[in-house]
C-alpha cells in the first residue's frame, strides 16, 4: 500500500498561488484597440504576452493575447484581510482570464496545502466572489468598444496553480515527492484517499531539470519552478482558455440543433411553391454558421503551437488531455457534421423545388400557348 510521504520540517520560503477565473467575454476582442482603449483610459501597465523563458521559435502565438495589470485587491483568506495582485489576460477569440496572484511566503508545507485550500474556499469555483464581478465589469465598461458581440451572460471555468520557487533548502523532484504530500493540496481533500485515487492525482507529473517540477489535475496545479518562469503557467492558462472557448461552441451549437429542425419542420409545411425560397435561405444560414464555427476553432486550435520545445510541448498535451479540450472539440465536430448534412440535404431540396417550379411554369406556358393559338382561329 503506498503511504503518503512525512512532511517533516519542509518550509516554503517563496511561493504564491494563483487564482484563475477565465470568462467567454464576447465573439472576438481587438486586441490593438483594446491596447489603446486601456492605455488611453485606464492609464495602466499592459503589453502583448509571450512565453518568458521559451525561444521565440519554439512557441508560436496566432495572436498573442493581451495583458493588463489591475492593480491590487483585498481579499479574505483564512484568518484575515490579504493584499493581492490582480491581472487580465484577454484573447482575441474572446476569453478573457482574470488572476490573482497571492503571496504565500515562508510557510510549513501543511500551511501552505491548508492556503491553497483557503484561496479555493474564498475565490474558487463554488465561491460567487463579488471580486470577479467587480474587475469584468470595470473591464467591459473600458473596453466595450473594442468587443465584437459581447456576451450577457458568460460560461466560466476555474482553475488554481501553486507554485513554490524556494524551499529552506534546495531539493530535487524526487526528494520532494518523496518528503512531502502534495495530495492533499491537488484535490483539496483533507481525508486520505484511496491508492487508486492517489496514482490518478498523481498521474501527470513533468520534470525538465532535476529541482523542477510540475504536477496536473483537473482543476489544480502544482508547480515547483526555482528559477521562476511563468511558462507553464502561461500555458496552463491557455489551455482552460480553449477548453472555454471550445464548451462556448458547444453550448451554442446544442442551442441552434432544435432551432435547425423547428425551421426545417417550418419550410416543409410552407408547400411547394415557397419551399425552394425558404430551404435557399435557411441553407444559407446554416452554411454561414458553419464557416463562423469552423473559422473560430481554427484561431482556437491555432492560438499556441509549441514547436521546439519538447518539455513544454509534453506539459500543455497532457493539460488539454486533463481538460478533455479534445472530447469537447470532437462534440463540436459531431454537431457541425450534422449541420453540413442538413445543409446538403436543404441544398438539394431547395434545388429539386426550383426544378419543380420551373416545370409547372413550362405546363402554364404551354398550356397558355395553346389556349391563345385556339382564341386566335
Amino acid at each position: 500500500m503506498n503511504q503518503p510521504p512525512q512532511e517533516g520540517f519542509m518550509r516554503v520560503l517563496a511561493g504564491q498561488v494563483v487564482a484563475l477565473r477565465l470568462f467567454d467575454l464576447a465573439y472576438g476582442i481587438d486586441l490593438k484597440r483594446a491596447e489603446a482603449l486601456w492605455a488611453e483610459r485606464a492609464q495602466g501597465i499592459s503589453a502583448r504576452s509571450r512565453l518568458a523563458a521559451t525561444p521565440a521559435k519554439a512557441v508560436s502565438f496566432g495572436d498573442p493575447p493581451l495583458v493588463l495589470d489591475l492593480g491590487q485587491v483585498h481579499l479574505d483568506v483564512g484568518a484575515g484581510i490579504t493584499t493581492v495582485s490582480a491581472s487580465a489576460r484577454l484573447y482575441d477569440f474572446g476569453i478573457v482570464a482574470l488572476a490573482l496572484r497571492v503571496p504565500s511566503d515562508n510557510l510549513t508545507w501543511l500551511n501552505f496545502t491548508q492556503r491553497v485550500n483557503e484561496i479555493d474556499r474564498a475565490v474558487g469555483p463554488a465561491a460567487e466572489h463579488k471580486t470577479w464581478n467587480t474587475l469584468l465589469d470595470r473591464l467591459r465598461g473600458l473596453l466595450q468598444e473594442a468587443l465584437d458581440r459581447p456576451t450577457a451572460a458568460p460560461l466560466q471555468e476555474d482553475y488554481l496553480i501553486a507554485t513554490v520557487t524556494r524551499f529552506d533548502r534546495p531539493v530535487t523532484a524526487a526528494a520532494l515527492m518523496a518528503e512531502i504530500d502534495l495530495v492533499p493540496l491537488l484535490s483539496g481533500e483533507q481525508k486520505a484517499l484511496a491508492d487508486s485515487a492517489r496514482r490518478d492525482v498523481l498521474r501527470h507529473q513533468f520534470s525538465y531539470f532535476p529541482d523542477d517540477l510540475v504536477v496536473l489535475t483537473w482543476d489544480r496545479a502544482f508547480i515547483l519552478e526555482p528559477r521562476g518562469d511563468a511558462d507553464v503557467a502561461d500555458v496552463l492558462e491557455m489551455a482552460n482558455a480553449q477548453l472555454l472557448e471550445m464548451r462556448t461552441y458547444d453550448e451554442m451549437l446544442d442551442a441552434e440543433l432544435p432551432r435547425m429542425r423547428d425551421f426545417v419542420h417550418a419550410a416543409h409545411r410552407r408547400g411547394n411553391l415557397l419551399a425552394a425560397r425558404h430551404y435557399s435561405r435557411l441553407a444559407r444560414r446554416l452554411n454561414m454558421l458553419v464557416s463562423e464555427v469552423t473559422e473560430l476553432t481554427e484561431r482556437v486550435d491555432n492560438a499556441l503551437q509549441v514547436t521546439e520545445d519538447v518539455y513544454l510541448a509534453r506539459v500543455y498535451a497532457a493539460a488539454m488531455e486533463q481538460f478533455r479540450v479534445g472530447n469537447v472539440s470532437a462534440a463540436v465536430d459531431r454537431k457541425l457534421a450534422i449541420i453540413r448534412e442538413t445543409y446538403a440535404a436543404l441544398h438539394g431540396e431547395a434545388a429539386g423545388a426550383r426544378a419543380e417550379l420551373l416545370e409547372v411554369a413550362i405546363l402554364v406556358l404551354i398550356a397558355l400557348e395553346i389556349v391563345l393559338s385556339v382564341v386566335r382561329h
